[in-house]
């Protein structure tokens, strides 16, 4: 069962999604909030596998909202699902530690898709926004050099980490290396120590700046 809490201000979208998750088997509702304030106050209280989050909410961002659940731990996994697709957006919600980005529009069996691709460790996006995010890195990548990197990540590490710039999700890792999915786990969360990050987008963004893999 995949436990999803949403954080939606709009009445018709929250009542919609909660409507197709809880409609749809081994997929459940645990929570569903207006804004980001009402999720943080009670986020201890909930066993939640992947949060939906809006962007443009009332009080706390989306965005910032984020970045709060991800310094209280960085195991929350949030998937952004906005009307927004402009690149300062998309790069503000990663680095702040989204595991994924989806536009409104995405179908709901997609939409599913998504959420339970985000339960196993990978980081869904729609494709347009796949798109700005793979370009923008190549874009960089043209212009800069990798900076030198004085992190030591050992070589199980770097091959997990490979794993996840290659965009393959925490389970496909785990049977390409013969390893379990918790010892995956274990390994980024080391990897994230190592490097100071939060988030599988970050990890991924210092990666490639640091020529890491």
């Amino acid at each position: 069962m995949i436990n999803v809490a949403i954080v939606e201000d709009s009445n018709t979208i929250r009542n919609g999604l909660e409507v197709l998750i809880d409609g749809t088997d081994d997929y459940q509702t645990v929570a569903a909030y207006e804004d980001c304030e009402s999720l943080l106050e009670n986020i201890h209280d909930l066993k939640v596998d992947v949060i939906l989050m809006d962007i443009n909410l009332p009080g706390i961002s989306g965005i910032e909202g984020t970045k709060k659940l991800k310094e209280i731990s960085p195991d929350y996994i949030i998937l952004v699902l906005t009307i927004y697709d402009e690149n300062d957006k998309i790069f503000d919600a990663l680095c702040a530690g989204a595991s994924g980005y989806l536009i409104k529009k995405t179908p709901p069996t997609k939409l599913l898709e998504a959420i339970k691709d985000a339960s196993e460790g990978g980081a869904p996006m729609s494709s347009n926004i796949a798109r700005k995010v793979v370009d923008f890195f190549q874009n960089t990548n043209r212009i800069t050099s990798p900076v030198k990197s004085d992190v030591q990540l050992t070589p199980r590490e770097k091959e997990v980490l490979s794993g996840l710039v290659d965009g393959y999700s925490y389970k496909a890792i785990a049977d390409s290396l013969f390893i379990s999915i918790d010892t995956v786990k274990f390994h980024f969360r080391n990897i994230y120590k190592k490097l100071h990050v939060h988030s599988q987008s970050e990890a991924v963004a210092k990666a490639i700046k640091q020529g890491l893999v």
